[in-house]
């Protein structure tokens, strides 16, 4: 039986929640002592906290204004996933360990995901482990996951449970248009996700919900979990990444499209959420940021980017640029969609900068983006954009 450390708190801020996490991963690189074979924290934030993912947009996802005007904190978690709201109605999961060769991300995802489903499933809950990095019970996502190595093999696991949700509220802070402009936005949410206490009947929070995950995790891995903190090499370097990286506006903040002309498409694909931001100069591609609900960020779309720029704003050279770099890469994307994304959004910046309004929609985490018939969602995020970025 193996022995995991069992970390428990309640009410952390949005930069000490993230910053404590990335500490567990201390002893977990290459070359460290490992204090047992890895560290499960169970946790919940203080009213509230807004975290986006790692590989996300900040103002495409998170209306800053309300959330300033609610006093709640933002943060950008190192893991992928979709924009969230975590108070005491959603339990944080983290898991630190060294990363296991010659396993897949999604088998890890998949092996976590277990410890969950099966404390769910002490409950009465019958959820199931399903699609890129949902939990999700009867078709309606209940939680999200994440996974995180660094660049020592030491690896972080993050999870979000919804033992309640407070749905107005997220739609308050969080950037789902869809949802706020259809006659039944609360409905529509519902329709798309559920909560523990929906599906019990029953009112439960995060810390009352800790308890069944802590016994899941310990019958399926068969783990010994022993109760434990922080000791002081983790907490001065809790402290310090609090201070110079989570709490930090460039880190909160992330990767911005340039302030050139630009347009914005977002679509739903086999790796989840993705929105194109192009910038364009002259009929030319002066930037190109592609962002998303990743997982994990695919390498060959960081290359993209970096191909397309100062490329002719051209449908066609567009598609052979994305052929040329994606064909036979094993990405789980077709290239001939990621062309017409990426067309789609330098259209939209020539069509802005002759003077044309775009329409606008959008999707998050647990709202994804519409499909439509030509699979191009405009995304919903350029008001707030404009304001922040000119």
């Amino acid at each position: 039986m193996s022995v995991w450390r069992l970390l428990q708190e309640d009410g952390v801020g949005a930069a000490d929640g993230l910053a404590v996490d990335e500490a567990l991963m201390l002893h977990y690189g290459r070359g460290e002592t490992a204090r047992g074979e890895a560290t499960l924290r169970l946790y919940t934030y203080r009213p509230h906290a807004v975290l986006v993912g790692r590989y996300q947009v900040l103002d495409a996802e998170v209306d800053r204004e309300a959330c300033e005007r609610r006093g709640f904190g933002i943060g950008r978690r190192p893991t992928g996933g979709g924009a969230i709201i975590m108070g005491p109605g959603q339990l944080g999961v983290a898991i630190a360990t060294r990363a296991p060769a010659g396993v897949s991300p999604r088998e890890l995802l998949r092996q976590y995901a277990a410890g969950i489903t099966a404390g769910l499933a002490g409950l009465g809950v019958d959820a199931a482990f399903r699609g890129k990095n949902d939990i999700e019970v009867g078709g309606r996502k209940l939680g999200g996951l994440g996974l995180y190595v660094d660049d020592r093999g030491a690896l972080l696991f993050h999870a979000s449970i919804l033992a309640d949700l407070d749905v107005e509220l997220m739609l308050e802070v969080l950037r789902i248009p869809g949802a706020k402009l259809a006659d039944k936005g609360v409905e529509r949410v519902h329709e798309r996700i559920t909560t523990v206490s929906r599906e019990l009947g029953s009112s439960l929070d995060a810390a009352m919900l800790r308890e069944a995950i802590t016994a899941g995790f310990a019958q399926r891995l068969e783990l010994e979990l022993d109760d434990s903190r922080l000791d002081a090499r983790e907490a001065q370097r809790a402290r310090e990444l609090s201070a110079e990286r989570y709490g930090s506006a460039a880190w909160v903040g992330g990767r911005a499209p340039a302030g050139d002309t630009h347009g914005t498409v977002a679509v739903k694909t086999e790796l989840g959420l993705i929105r194109a931001y192009v910038g364009v100069q002259d009929s030319s591609l002066s930037s190109v940021l592609i962002a998303g609900d990743f997982s994990v960020m695919p390498p060959e779309l960081t290359r993209l980017e970096a191909a397309l720029r100062w490329c002719r704003a051209d449908p066609e050279r567009i598609e052979r640029v994305v052929a040329d770099e994606l064909s036979g890469s094993g990405l789980e994307l077709d290239p001939a969609l990621v062309a017409r994304v990426l067309w789609g959004a330098a259209e939209r910046a020539l069509e802005r900068s002759a003077g044309a309004s775009p329409v606008r929609a959008a999707g998050s985490c647990y709202f994804p983006a519409p499909q439509v018939a030509s699979v191009l969602t405009p995304d919903a995020s350029e008001e707030a954009y404009e304001r922040h970025h000119g």
